[in-house]
């Protein structure tokens, strides 16, 4: 097994228990290993350290835990780099989630003017970051999970010579939750789904051996008739059926946008604010574990449940440890999708082994849904490039190109105001 240095920057984030012990489940493949804990708070530092140092006692494991607020002194010499970090915390997604809804654009937390500015937030860290890596430890791998991941992933890649994939399980859960909701074994599915990070669709769908959109259609009359599944999946259903291909589910802003709009304008808190209220609990649970001889986390308690970040460890194992296996990740096009440009970061299929990521040819977007990827595709880019160093204008354009927000006025509205709330996270490029 590889013996390796992995700086994890955000390991004292409330995903940071979980994340500890998704890497002690596959302690065995990372025998001899160390993990450098990298945060901004001393005190939740050293609490994730006594939950994964007393988890790794108990199994047993030759594995080491370390912490430090100094990032570049954790990175140094590291062999991979993990990435999971929130500019601003909860506070500035709520504020991505609501100030939208002033202008009736909707507020979502990857998608649209809310997207946009976490997006630009995340680059302008990751821009020192990078910076960090390439002096301190140039040959790491960089494995991201720091939203949103597509436009994380652009900006890095033409912006960076660092090897970085960004990962995200939405691929692995999208297509299997439509079989579940008709009351299917999720188990039975095999599903490929290629385009953008949560904007995806299925280019592959079986069930049981056989093809799965004849089902999901037989089943979707007597569900309305039934009433027993949520409009919102309702909704997901009769998107998949029309379009014949099954969607990430962050589709219905877009397909259906007045519809969410509405619901999301009626609705008294945010999803921000919802988990935000939760953050106090998950913070003592993660306390009352540490006290613990033998620490186990409550998926209830915890935040995004027992296990975090487990794709990108697995895409870890699988190079370090050549297990040759194919993985969802977000990376350079180079031919993976034929119908998107060859530099675009996708979300798509690849090989892994000890050579590292290599796309595989998975074909075309499917034609009918071609035109709303693309856009979302150049809107990638653009975003990017303008977090990345670009002017206020350049960053206004590219907002502006977004097919929830698609009006010059709101987008530059809704710039002035949200740059104004998240100024302390943004360089003075993107202000004036």
């Amino acid at each position: 097994m590889a013996r390796l240095k992995i700086a994890y920057i955000g390991g004292g984030s409330t995903r940071g228990p979980g994340t500890m012990a998704s890497f002690i489940e596959q302690g065995q493949n990372f025998s001899g290993s160390e993990i450098v804990l990298i945060d901004l708070n001393a005190q939740r530092l050293a609490l994730v350290k006594q939950i994964a140092d007393k988890m790794i006692a108990v199994r047993k494991l030759d594995m080491r835990v370390t912490v430090t607020t100094n990032r570049r002194d954790g990175l140094r010499d590291s062999d991979a780099v993990l990435t999971s970090y929130r500019p601003g915390g909860f506070e500035a997604r709520i504020l991505d989630e609501r100030i939208p809804l002033k202008h009736d654009v909707i507020g979502q937390e990857t998608q649209g003017p809310g997207g946009f500015f976490m997006a630009l937030r995340s680059i302008t860290a990751m821009k020192d970051i990078m910076a960090d890596i390439e002096a301190v430890c140039p040959s790491a791998r960089l494995f991201n999970y720091t939203n949103p991941v597509n436009i994380v992933s652009e900006a890095i890649a033409h912006n960076s010579a660092i090897q970085a994939a960004s990962f995200c399980e939405g691929p692995l859960f999208f297509g299997h939750d439509f079989a579940a909701w008709i009351g299917f074994e999720r188990e039975k599915m095999e599903v490929a789904m290629i385009g953008l990070n949560h904007n995806s669709w299925s280019v592959h769908h079986r069930y049981a051996g056989q093809g799965f959109m004849p089902l999901l259609e037989h089943a979707y009359d007597g569900l309305v008739k039934a009433g027993t599944l949520p409009q919102s999946k309702l909704r997901l259903i009769n998107l998949a059926i029309t379009l014949g291909t099954l969607p990430a589910h962050y589709f219905q802003y877009y397909y259906f946008k007045d519809e969410i709009l509405a619901e999301l304008k009626a609705k008294p808190t945010t999803r921000a604010e919802d988990i935000l209220a939760s953050v106090p609990d998950y913070w003592q649970h993660y306390r009352e574990q540490a006290a613990s001889d033998y620490p186990r986390l409550d998926p209830k308690r915890s935040r995004g449940g027992i296990h975090e970040l487990e794709l990108a460890i697995d895409a870890m194992d699988a190079i370090y440890n050549d297990r040759k296996e194919i993985l969802p990740v977000n990376v350079p096009n180079h031919g993976s999708i034929s119908n998107l440009p060859d530099d675009r970061v996708v979300e798509t299929q690849a090989f892994l082994d000890q050579r590292g990521i290599t796309p595989l040819a998975m074909g075309p977007v499917p034609a009918q849904v071609l035109g709303l990827t693309e856009m979302l595709s150049e809107y990638q880019a653009l975003t990017a490039q303008a977090a990345w160093n670009g002017t206020k204008r350049e960053a206004v354009r590219a907002l502006a190109s977004n097919p929830l927000v698609f009006s010059l006025a709101k987008a530059q509205a809704i710039y002035d105001e949200m740059a104004a709330a998240h100024a302390q996270y943004l360089p003075e490029r993107l202000l004036r």
